[in-house]
This record gives structure tokens, sequence and C-alpha cells, in this order.
């Protein structure tokens, strides 16, 4: 078994194997915002929920770093790229850059990395965004550190971001890449996505979106995506946002717990 196996498996617990992961990276791409005004406070605040891992950003990590230095805390996992997604820098067109590599994400005391495939942008931008995927897939084997790719249709030529032929597609393609795992939206129903994950031959992780309207839709979604194949979970406005974040941490806890046939 490989560096990258056993960091890999360490994002997975429970009886039925699943993985509870919580994204605080959002100030990255958006600067301040809602719930994370207080940056290091929300670290805290999730660590304290005991996820299995925190997706975070360089930075943050670095001013944060004593949140996961003790026995049984969750994986770091570092934002290793940037979209420029906000209206306030998204200009004329959609811009990517790398930021981290994994012998730097390794000093910080990381588990794993994080980076997106983004969907719906110009030819010459995808083409970068894949080649770049594949680059740091392979650095980061060198190090051992387990690479999740993040697949989105959130160009600008996108026309829905859960398109779930779309979605089909990049999570195969960020698989062939080099990608340990993939994280994208939910299709919308267990069909489509039962068919994202049986063409994906890594474990799909899927990511929460937009602050849903309340916790019963959000839980509704995620049992429709664990019952079609989904390995787990990867939600940040949805938990940090809610009225209640212990609670729903249960409550999605016990949603990937379950068993269905």
């Amino acid at each position: 078994m490989s560096g990258v196996d056993i960091r890999s498996n360490r994002l997975f617990s429970g009886v039925a194997g699943r993985s509870f992961l919580i994204a605080i990276d959002h100030g990255l791409p958006c600067g301040v915002f809602q719930g994370g005004e207080h940056a290091v406070e929300l670290v805290s605040k999730m660590v304290a929920l005991n996820p299995d891992g925190i997706l975070i950003s360089p930075g943050l990590l670095r001013r944060s770093s004593e949140a996961f230095g003790f026995r049984g805390a969750p994986s770091a996992i570092l934002r290793a790229d940037l979209w420029a997604v906000d209206s306030r820098v998204r200009r004329e067109r959609d811009q990517h850059r790398m930021l981290a590599e994994p012998e730097y994400a390794v000093r910080l005391g990381a588990d794993a990395m994080v980076m997106m495939l983004v969907l719906g942008v110009p030819d010459d931008v995808f083409a970068d965004n894949a080649a770049a995927v594949a680059r740091l897939a392979e650095r980061a084997q060198r190090v051992g550190v387990p690479l999740i790719v993040e697949v989105t249709a959130w160009g600008q030529h996108a026309v829905k971001e859960n398109d779930p032929e779309l979605l089909t597609f990049g999570c195969r393609v960020a698989a062939e890449l080099g990608a340990d795992l993939v994280k994208t939206p939910f299709t919308g129903d267990v069909a489509s996505m039962r068919t994202l994950v049986e063409g994906c031959p890594v474990p799909v992780l899927v990511l929460g979106g937009p602050r849903k309207d309340n916790d019963e839709e959000l839980l509704a979604s995620t049992r429709l995506a664990i019952q079609a194949g989904a390995r787990g979970l990867v939600y940040g406005r949805n938990i940090w946002l809610a009225p209640d974040p212990v609670k729903l941490s249960i409550e999605l806890r016990g949603v990937l717990e379950s068993r269905f046939e």
C-alpha cells in the first residue's frame, strides 16, 4: 500500500466507509464571505464537528495549524489552485492559476490536495486546466499525497451547473488525468448520478454548492447521492450557515452510515 493509499483511506470512516468533509476554502476566490468573517474561528468550529477532513487554503492552514495538531484531528486538504469566479475579478474570460505544489502541502501538514477541473470554459483554458491536473497528479504521487479533483460546470459558457452528461464526462476525464478522488455536484436524480459514479473509476464525493433552502432539502439530496453510489460529501455553506451545524452534522453522518440496496 502506497502513501497515497494510506492517506486516501484516512478520509473514509464509519461502518459504511464513507467520507464526511467540510469545505472552508471559500475565502480564496471570494474574500470575506457570509459565515466566514472570522476565518480562524470558523476553522476551530468546523474541526469540532469531527469531519474526516477539511478543505482549506494554504494561508488559512498556516494560521490555524493548532486546530489540526492533535490525535484524531481531521485531515487537512489543501486547496492548490484558484479560479477567478468572483464578479469583482472575473472580467473578460475564465482564468485559472496553480498556487501550491505537493512539497508545500506536506510542509504545511496537509494529507491531501484539491484542485478544479472546470467545464464550460474556452477550449484553450480547459486544455491548460487539464494539463495542470495531470502535472499535479504526477507530482503528488511522488510525495504520496492524494489528489481530489473538483469537477464543475462553472465556466461562462456552461448552461447548467449540474448537467449530468457534462459532469459524467468531466469526472471520467479527471480520473484519466490521475485524480485519486473526484468531487462534483449531485446531478439531480439517482439514475444519472449512478451513471456518473459507475463511469468514474475513482471514488466520487458530492459537493454541496449554494446554501439549500432548508436542512431537509440538503439531507434528501444527500440520501439520493449516496444511494446512487457516491462515497461521501464535501459541504461548506450548507454546514457552517445551518441554524444548528452540530445537529446537521450528526444527521449527515446518519445518512452516510445508511445502507442502500
